[in-house]
């Protein structure tokens, strides 16, 4: 019930239009920056709408609720009255706040649910974190109007709590029925003895952030496009005069998104201009390479050329850059039929699932590509991706991603483009390229190099918030020390995110799973501690293998 009700909330605010010139933008470089930039609008402008109506509906729901709990908090003792009071006894504050207190995610479950009779009626478990201002024994009253209000209490936690003028911070699960759960809320929020109360999770989905996939299968979910079929819509695509280029664009795409988890990956039989479109980038980067290219990228180059998989008269089949890398890291592919939103890209990311499209650029424009094409995804992304380092990095980028706001996702796609994409590392002293937009783009990366951009440190927080150039070359390049040093400081910043819980990702299952409780965490260092035996016991062999 939750599951659906949370997809179907995502589906409200689903990204239909097309990122164009017919949407006001003009022809440029795509990036997933500015993707989220344009994302963010639209899920303003319909949450705008959809609010309107689910409030509207909370209107008529109100008057229920208020009769439901007022005959329950009047239970409660008269002691206690002034200390918790039920959401009737207060006026509104203004004409405008009709929802009684709810949040707009409440706003929006309320909408869900009403559409739904019978997850309204099911009975839901929730996770809510409550912050008593008081002493523990305030508790106790809290707990009352829960009981009050149909809810049974499964799971409580306390602990004191960091937070200024907040004594203790209550984490209780608790079964109840949706309805009854919206206008428990109401309650709360009224009283006291609470500083805050939030949802944070509801059958394990969480209810105050988007939805994101919790399975690798669930990334099936995850292709929405902000470019449909480029050359179509834009009148300054290479590729839009060209009939025929348009069609195998199309024919191409449409067998991405036929593409389901677990299918086996598509072959596309390319044809002698893209592979000559391919010959000649192929060779561009062979020149480039020693000189300018990062090592990781080299020897990853090298172990595919063993392998025959890059030579410069063939164009590599996606499947089998798929196993290569599933061999060396753990990363796999999947087709994409275009440039995808940024929340989606970013969420493939934390499954070790990179989403690569398979058509090739325009044979007239063979060293630049105004949105991703299979060149850019081979030559530029790829090979690091073999890289065990710079693939964690890229998994943990997606990590960071589920579930967070619309403005973090910004952050994160923006460090995502001064680093995958444009970013630049120190080697031995020298400057090195491994952002895949520098190493498919010869133009871009003899500009990053030539003395002319300012390079600046990499340091998340700045960079995230760093304006980026996507009509020019960019005029600030952001350098790392190393993959592990820029690891560290994304850790570091990554902790301060607002979003309430963490995600890790378990490679036996192929889950990301949510860390909010005690049992959890509890079964993590367990793992931990096995992990930790077996390297000890490791190392102490080789201790006595070399005495």
């Amino acid at each position: 019930m939750a599951v659906a009700a949370a997809q179907k909330s995502r589906e409200m605010f689903a990204i239909n239009k097309s990122y164009s010139i017919e949407n006001g933008y003009p022809a440029r470089r795509r990036s997933l920056v500015d993707d989220a930039r344009f994302e963010t609008i639209v899920v303003k402008q319909t949450k705008q709408s959809v609010l309107e109506e689910a409030r509207q509906l909370a209107n008529v729901n109100d008057q229920y609720d208020d009769q439901v709990f007022d005959s329950e908090e009047k239970s409660i003792d008269h002691d206690h009255e002034n200390e918790v009071e039920s959401s009737e006894s207060s006026e509104p504050s203004s004409d405008n706040d009709s929802d009684a207190g709810l949040t707009e995610e409440e706003v929006l479950l309320e909408k869900a649910a009403s559409q739904d009779k019978d997850a309204e009626k099911a009975i839901q478990r929730a996770t809510l974190v409550l912050r008593l201002r008081e002493g523990i024994n305030s508790l106790a009253r809290v707990l009352k109007v829960i009981e009050n209000g149909k809810g049974n209490v499964v799971h409580l936690e306390s602990r004191p709590s960091k937070e200024q003028g907040v004594q203790f911070d209550i984490l209780a699960k608790v079964d109840m029925t949706r309805k009854d759960l919206l206008a428990l809320m109401k309650i709360l929020r009224q009283s006291s003895t609470l500083a805050s109360i939030t949802i944070l999770a509801e059958d394990n989905i969480n209810v105050k952030n988007p939805w994101f996939p919790r399975h690798a299968r669930d990334l099936d979910n995850c292709n929405h496009l902000m470019t449909k079929y480029e050359p179509e819509l834009d009148m300054n695509h290479p590729g839009f005069s060209d009939k025929v280029y348009r069609s195998r664009r199309k024919e191409i795409a449409n067998i991405a998104f036929d593409y389901k988890f677990g299918d086996l990956i598509p072959v596309i039989e390319y044809t002698a201009d893209e592979v000559g479109t391919w010959t000649a980038v192929f060779n561009n980067v062979l020149d480039l390479m020693p000189k300018h290219f990062c090592m990781e990228y080299r020897n990853a180059f090298k172990m595919l050329q063993d392998d025959k998989i890059f030579t410069a008269d063939k164009i590599p089949q996606l499947k089998d850059m798929n196993e290569f890398l599933k061999k060396h890291t753990g990363f796999t592919l999947r087709p994409a039929a275009g440039l995808l939103t940024a929340r989606d890209f970013l969420a493939s990311l934390a499954f070790r699932v990179f989403q690569s499209t398979q058509y090739i650029r325009h044979s007239t424009s063979p060293f630049h590509t105004p949105e991703p094409d299979y060149i850019h995804e081979v030559l530029g992304h790829m090979p690091l991706l073999a890289d065990p380092s710079f693939a964690q990095f890229s998994q943990e980028l997606g990590l960071a991603s589920l579930g967070a706001s619309d403005e973090e996702i910004e952050k994160l796609s923006t460090v995502y483009w001064f680093t995958i994409e444009f970013g630049l590392c120190k080697e031995h002293g020298e400057v090195k390229a491994y952002g895949a937009g520098l190493l498919s783009a010869y133009g871009e990366l003899l500009h990053a190099v030539s003395g002319k951009p300012e390079l600046r440190p990499f340091e998340p927080s700045i960079t995230a918030v760093q304006p980026y150039q996507d009509q020019e070359y960019q005029p600030i390049y952001f350098v790392a020390e190393s993959f592990e040093d820029a690891k560290d400081k994304f850790r570091k910043w990554v902790s301060s995110m607002s979003r309430p819980f963490e995600v890790r990702y378990n490679p036996h299952t192929q889950r990301a799973e949510i860390l909010d409780s005690v049992d959890q965490l509890n079964n993590l260092m367990t793992q931990l501690n096995l992990e930790m035996l077996h390297l000890n016991t490791a190392l102490n062999k080789l201790k006595m293998r070399s005495g």
